[in-house]
């Protein structure tokens, strides 16, 4: 539920959501409210997750308020609704990982990404994400896990198609890894317990396995490319056309939390206990991914290859142009 759409969830949500957008009124996909003080009401669906920190922050710190928008996050009921709400004016802009708004563009969804999101650190052994195993494993590299069973939170998305790669790149065959979905925080019991024979997991979940004794044997987002853009921001393509200046403010804003975010780690670990439940002894010891302010298209193009290639797409092929800004 952590990121993006899923199986059967994500198809019933994208099928209603192209049968209703011709009919949504002139406030679907519009604008945010404008009070008579002339500032917008912008709603963000979001993930209580690490990644999102930096808008908190930039909240807190009034770089959306200098712009003249009064910010508000709201959960979406797992990654799967925020496509959909933003799309359908619910929601001004979505925060959603890559290979999902890949998937949704490949099947006319008009969306269009703003500004980055988040990014791997490009350090493999020191990322926000990776394969883990127990300590007592026969696994003890990527290639081990072909013909093993591997938790993901979502299948068919950013995280089989990453692990597969780096499985390739270690010189295994993934044909025949059967990867079983699972919510990030199950992942650590359901590895102790024998129910898998590795998990993907993220910060914190990846701080707690490690706590635990485990061991990483794959950093599937630096495997999959250098300095990977996992997610980003992104907006209708209604709202983008009637109101550009929005969309201007809102990446600027959004820009300006970014850089703030990475450069003021200790105010990221405070503001992640503002929205989520990890407590302060694993907000100060979890790694923080990287927070650029572009998005990198290569890397963007790697995970459309690599989604074509594990069949994720259908026989759509993704248009990486028209998705980004």
């Amino acid at each position: 539920m952590r990121r993006g759409f899923t199986g059967m969830a994500m198809g019933m949500a994208l099928v209603a959501l192209i049968g209703s957008v011709g009919a949504c009124g002139s406030s679907g996909g519009s604008g945010g409210d404008t009070g008579g003080d002339g500032v917008d009401k912008v709603k963000v669906g979001v993930i209580p997750i690490v990644d999102v920190a930096p808008i908190y922050l930039g909240q807190q710190k009034g770089f959306f308020s200098n712009r003249d928008i009064e910010l508000t996050m709201e959960s979406g009921q797992g990654g799967a609704a925020i496509v959909p709400g933003v799309v359908s004016g619910q929601f001004q802009f979505g925060f959603s990982n890559m290979t999902s708004l890949l998937i949704a563009q490949t099947k006319n969804v008009p969306i269009k990404t703003v500004a980055a999101g988040v990014a791997s650190t490009g350090e493999a052994g020191k990322d926000f994400g990776g394969v883990m195993v127990t300590a007592d494993s026969p696994i003890k590299t990527a290639a081990d896990l072909a013909g093993k069973k591997v938790s993901v939170n979502t299948l068919k998305n950013i995280g089989d198609t990453t692990v597969r790669e780096s499985v390739r790149k270690a010189g295994g065959d993934p044909r025949n890894i059967t990867f079983v979905e699972m919510p990030f925080p199950n992942a650590p019991a359901a590895l102790a317990d024998g129910q898998v024979d590795a998990s993907w997991v993220v910060e914190p979940q990846l701080s707690e396995v490690k706590a635990a004794g485990g061991r990483l044997v794959a950093s599937n987002y630096v495997d999959a490319a250098p300095d990977l853009t996992v997610a980003a921001y992104f907006t209708s393509a209604k709202l983008a056309g009637e109101d550009a200046d929005l969309v201007k403010r809102f990446t600027e804003a959004v820009n300006e939390s970014l850089t703030y975010a990475g450069s003021h780690p200790d105010e990221v670990r405070a503001v992640l206990g503002s929205y989520t439940k990890i407590d302060e002894k694993t907000r100060g010891a979890i790694t923080l991914p990287k927070w650029p302010t572009e998005i990198n298209q290569a890397s963007v193009d790697t995970l459309a290859k690599l989604g074509a290639q594990d069949g994720i797409f259908g026989d759509a092929t993704p248009d990486v142009a028209k998705l980004l800004p």
